[in-house]
């Protein structure tokens, strides 16, 4: 099994855990189905991710395993889920070095899929970009 194969087998099983988390207990009351918000979150340096990577799950009901899941789950509720849609910071001020990151994020939001990937030329440019949600680094 090649490197990128077992972390992508990792990833899955990670994936798969916060579903299970997210689902919570069995609801008594018929059709009691809850849908939880929860994303598997993952910044890898580099642009072909063979770089270091770190990652964690996302749970936003109650907001909880990331060092910002408050934060991050506000800023994600103001943009329905939708990564991409994130306000950026107004003031934010990056150099203009080339040292690329990848930002991934996989999962639910209001029971819909979220899939999102997108390379930034640095850390800063990625923090400006997408607030708490991706600040993995406690």
């Amino acid at each position: 099994m090649t490197p990128l194969s077992k972390a992508t087998a990792a990833a899955g099983a990670l994936l798969a855990a916060a579903a299970l988390l997210a689902a919570g207990p069995a609801q008594a009351a018929p059709g009691g189905t809850r849908d939880g918000d929860y994303l598997y979150l993952t910044v890898t340096q580099g642009e072909n991710q063979s770089g270091d990577a770190r990652g964690t799950v996302l749970l936003c009901d109650p907001p909880q395993g990331h060092s910002h899941a408050a934060e991050a789950c506000a800023e994600l509720a103001a943009a329905d889920g939708d990564v991409a849609r994130l306000t950026p910071a107004k003031d934010a001020m990056c150099p203009m070095v080339y040292a690329p990151v990848t930002a991934q994020a996989r999962g639910q939001w209001n029971g819909r899929p979220v899939e999102y990937r997108e390379t930034f030329s640095n850390s800063c440019q990625m923090a400006a970009r997408t607030g708490p949600v991706f600040a993995l680094d406690d």
